[in-house]
């Protein structure tokens, strides 16, 4: 069987380009008029974007190929930690510490996928879950306390810029992260296109009729598996850089169940829905805090009710349909 790099052949497209460009003039409209934001809403900005990556890695895993993980605030830790250390004790640069977490994760979650991926569907949504709930433990071990930093973690200085951009780092986090959000949704969208992609379709829609034509089923999701966590990853590594501190408490097992949240309010089968589902779990809960500091759960809850029976195949699914109306209907 090809490997990944071999099989990125693109399938053609049929839609015009004139979305794209809209979604690009919007992005640098939206950038632009940011850089007058105070620090607090471009934290929070910064935060969509980086939960954006992650729910996008864990829909490459969840929504095509057809696989369910609960673990992986485990690789949303273990990037920001691969981050810190390179940073804290050997003093890479961000822009090389970041990279690296990623590939350390897909080979990480390559490793673990290659025998979790070969359980059946209930065993392996188990074994992430373990994975999960161990991960924030290990990371306080005394024997690596003096790499991890333990229980207090490890604070980091924020990135100087140059120039004009020197008193403006947290914009410039910012832009650095939404460049990182755009190069991994075209890399995915890429993947997702290519041959590799459709051997992914064929073991997820029909893997058995896949596996008696003789393609590795295994192979195939342990591949994206690898995948799904050098994103998730990515966004753990980006989540140093927003925030320069890192504790074993920041990854606890709720945060996977909200990237798990996000990737089904955005839409499990859509890339660009991961981000509306990371706006979703990052801005409802503070908007709930904002109404009622007794009960921010419970509107959290409603809100997310209300999106389950509105929108059941996620917020993605609901503004396409919405958009097949309008030009299967055009107004004269």
């Amino acid at each position: 069987m090809n490997t990944i790099a071999s099989n990125l052949t693109a399938r053609p497209v049929a839609s015009s380009a004139w979305p794209r460009w809209a979604a690009a003039i919007a992005g640098l409209t939206l950038l632009t008029w940011a850089f007058g934001w105070q620090s607090y809403p471009l934290y929070v900005m910064t935060q969509v974007l980086i939960f954006g990556i992650a729910i996008m890695g864990l829909n490459l895993l969840t929504g095509y190929t057809g696989q369910i993980s609960l673990g992986h605030s485990a690789f949303f830790a273990i990037g920001a930690y691969a981050t810190a250390v390179l940073s804290h004790h050997l003093g890479w640069p961000f822009y090389v510490g970041v990279p690296a977490a990623a590939v350390l994760c897909f080979v990480v979650g390559f490793l673990f996928g290659f025998p979790a991926l070969r359980l059946p569907m209930l065993y392996l949504a188990l074994s992430t879950f373990a994975v999960a709930v161990v991960t924030p433990q290990a990371l306080k071990w005394k024997r690596i306390e003096g790499l991890t930093g333990g229980v207090q973690g490890i604070i980091l200085e924020k990135p100087a810029f140059p120039g004009v951009l020197a008193d403006r780092a947290d914009w410039a986090i910012m832009v650095c992260v939404a460049a990182c959000a755009l190069g991994a949704f075209l890399l995915a969208r890429r993947i997702l296109g290519s041959q590799f992609g459709r051997l992914v379709d064929a073991s997820r829609d029909q893997p058995l009729a896949a596996a008696a034509g003789g393609l590795n089923i295994t192979a195939i999701r342990t591949q994206m598996f690898g995948l799904s966590a050098a994103f998730t990853g990515l966004a753990g590594a980006l989540s140093v850089v927003a925030g320069q501190f890192v504790s074993p408490e920041s990854f606890p097992f709720l945060l996977s169940i909200s990237l798990l949240v996000g990737s089904f309010v955005g839409g499990v089968r859509s890339l660009w829905g991961a981000f509306l589902g990371a706006a979703f779990i990052v801005l409802t809960p503070n908007m709930a805090e904002s109404l009622s500091k007794s009960a921010p759960w419970l509107i959290f809850g409603l809100a997310l009710l209300a999106v389950v029976f509105l929108a059941p195949n996620g917020l993605s699914g609901w503004i396409a349909s919405l958009w097949r109306r309008r030009t299967s209907n055009p107004q004269p």
